[in-house]
Protein backbone atom coordinates (compact mmCIF):
# COMPACT_ATOMS: atom_id res chain seq x y z
CA UNK A 1 0.00 0.00 0.00
CA UNK A 2 1.33 3.55 -1.08
CA UNK A 3 0.41 6.77 0.54
CA UNK A 4 1.08 9.53 -1.14
CA UNK A 5 0.45 13.47 0.02
CA UNK A 6 1.70 15.71 2.48
CA UNK A 7 1.84 16.04 6.38
CA UNK A 8 -0.52 18.35 7.63
CA UNK A 9 1.89 21.28 8.46
CA UNK A 10 -1.26 22.61 10.68
CA UNK A 11 -0.85 20.16 12.66
CA UNK A 12 2.80 19.04 13.55
CA UNK A 13 3.29 15.98 15.16
CA UNK A 14 0.11 14.27 14.33
CA UNK A 15 1.87 12.21 11.44
CA UNK A 16 4.34 10.80 13.65
CA UNK A 17 1.59 9.88 16.52
CA UNK A 18 -0.57 8.71 14.48
CA UNK A 19 0.50 7.27 11.14
CA UNK A 20 4.29 6.78 11.00
CA UNK A 21 4.12 4.14 13.59
CA UNK A 22 2.27 1.78 11.43
CA UNK A 23 4.73 2.12 8.23
CA UNK A 24 6.82 -0.85 7.46
CA UNK A 25 7.50 -2.39 3.79
CA UNK A 26 3.92 -2.78 3.04
CA UNK A 27 2.55 0.29 3.82
CA UNK A 28 4.75 3.34 2.67
CA UNK A 29 4.22 7.07 2.55
CA UNK A 30 5.80 8.55 -0.62
CA UNK A 31 5.06 11.95 0.47
CA UNK A 32 4.45 14.56 -2.21
CA UNK A 33 3.90 13.91 -5.69
CA UNK A 34 3.56 15.99 -8.77
CA UNK A 35 0.70 15.52 -11.50
CA UNK A 36 3.42 12.97 -13.29
CA UNK A 37 3.60 10.97 -10.56
CA UNK A 38 0.38 10.69 -9.32
CA UNK A 39 -0.69 9.48 -12.98
CA UNK A 40 1.85 6.56 -12.61
CA UNK A 41 0.70 6.00 -9.16
CA UNK A 42 -2.84 5.71 -9.84
CA UNK A 43 -2.56 4.33 -13.13
CA UNK A 44 -0.27 0.94 -11.45
CA UNK A 45 -2.53 0.91 -8.83
CA UNK A 46 -5.24 -2.22 -8.22
CA UNK A 47 -7.61 0.00 -6.47
CA UNK A 48 -7.57 3.53 -4.77
CA UNK A 49 -8.35 3.70 -0.54
CA UNK A 50 -10.61 6.69 -0.42
CA UNK A 51 -10.92 6.10 3.65
CA UNK A 52 -13.03 9.86 3.66
CA UNK A 53 -14.61 10.33 7.46
CA UNK A 54 -15.91 13.81 6.49
CA UNK A 55 -18.66 15.50 4.31
CA UNK A 56 -16.38 15.83 1.13
CA UNK A 57 -18.28 18.29 -1.34
CA UNK A 58 -16.68 16.30 -4.64
CA UNK A 59 -13.41 14.34 -4.08
CA UNK A 60 -10.79 15.10 -6.97
CA UNK A 61 -8.54 12.47 -6.16
CA UNK A 62 -11.64 10.00 -6.83
CA UNK A 63 -11.77 11.02 -10.58
CA UNK A 64 -8.29 11.63 -10.80
CA UNK A 65 -8.18 7.68 -10.54
CA UNK A 66 -11.22 6.66 -12.60
CA UNK A 67 -9.06 8.73 -15.42
CA UNK A 68 -6.56 6.15 -15.43
CA UNK A 69 -8.94 3.41 -15.66
CA UNK A 70 -7.95 2.42 -11.52
CA UNK A 71 -11.25 1.46 -9.32
CA UNK A 72 -12.15 3.35 -6.40
CA UNK A 73 -12.92 1.74 -2.86
CA UNK A 74 -14.86 4.87 -0.88
CA UNK A 75 -16.55 5.34 2.16
CA UNK A 76 -19.85 6.28 1.83
CA UNK A 77 -19.59 9.90 2.89
CA UNK A 78 -20.10 13.18 1.12
CA UNK A 79 -19.89 13.29 -2.85
CA UNK A 80 -19.10 9.66 -2.91
CA UNK A 81 -22.66 7.82 -3.71
CA UNK A 82 -22.47 11.12 -6.67
CA UNK A 83 -19.05 9.52 -8.10
CA UNK A 84 -18.34 6.73 -7.47
CA UNK A 85 -20.72 4.06 -9.11
CA UNK A 86 -21.03 0.96 -7.09
CA UNK A 87 -20.10 -2.46 -9.01
CA UNK A 88 -18.60 -0.35 -11.82
CA UNK A 89 -16.33 2.46 -11.53
CA UNK A 90 -15.65 0.82 -8.00
CA UNK A 91 -17.07 0.26 -4.59
CA UNK A 92 -18.43 2.14 -1.76
CA UNK A 93 -18.19 0.70 1.76
CA UNK A 94 -19.16 1.38 4.79
CA UNK A 95 -16.69 -0.74 7.07
CA UNK A 96 -12.77 -1.78 7.02
CA UNK A 97 -14.68 -5.15 6.93
CA UNK A 98 -16.39 -4.05 3.26
CA UNK A 99 -13.14 -2.18 2.20
CA UNK A 100 -11.27 -5.79 2.73
CA UNK A 101 -13.91 -7.56 0.62
CA UNK A 102 -14.11 -4.97 -2.08
CA UNK A 103 -10.07 -5.82 -2.53
CA UNK A 104 -11.08 -9.37 -3.40
CA UNK A 105 -13.74 -8.02 -5.97
CA UNK A 106 -11.69 -5.81 -7.79
CA UNK A 107 -11.15 -8.51 -10.87
CA UNK A 108 -15.05 -7.89 -10.96
CA UNK A 109 -14.40 -4.18 -12.26
CA UNK A 110 -13.36 -3.49 -16.04
CA UNK A 111 -10.71 -0.82 -16.07
CA UNK A 112 -11.47 0.22 -19.58
CA UNK A 113 -15.01 0.77 -18.56
CA UNK A 114 -14.07 2.97 -15.69
CA UNK A 115 -11.84 4.87 -18.24
CA UNK A 116 -14.89 5.36 -20.41
CA UNK A 117 -17.72 6.32 -17.56
CA UNK A 118 -14.82 9.26 -16.51
CA UNK A 119 -14.62 10.35 -20.32
CA UNK A 120 -18.30 10.11 -20.09
CA UNK A 121 -18.86 12.29 -16.95
CA UNK A 122 -16.49 14.20 -15.83
CA UNK A 123 -14.09 15.89 -18.35
CA UNK A 124 -13.77 19.77 -18.89
CA UNK A 125 -15.77 19.39 -21.85
CA UNK A 126 -18.35 17.67 -20.62
CA UNK A 127 -18.71 19.51 -17.49
CA UNK A 128 -18.53 23.14 -19.35
CA UNK A 129 -21.56 21.59 -21.77
CA UNK A 130 -23.44 20.84 -19.11
CA UNK A 131 -23.31 24.61 -17.27
CA UNK A 132 -23.68 26.18 -20.27
CA UNK A 133 -27.13 23.67 -20.83
CA UNK A 134 -27.87 25.23 -17.45
CA UNK A 135 -27.64 28.72 -18.30
CA UNK A 136 -29.53 28.97 -21.88
CA UNK A 137 -32.37 26.74 -19.43
CA UNK A 138 -31.90 29.62 -16.68
CA UNK A 139 -31.95 32.68 -19.67
CA UNK A 140 -35.13 31.26 -21.07
CA UNK A 141 -37.30 31.76 -18.14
Amino acid sequence: MKLAGGVDVGNPGWFDAHVAGELDESIVHVGTIDDTQKQALLGGAKALLFPIDWPEPFGLVMIEAMACGTPVIAWRNGSVEEVIEHGVTGFIVDSIEQASAAVARLAELDRARIRERFLERFTAERMARDYVALYERLLTR
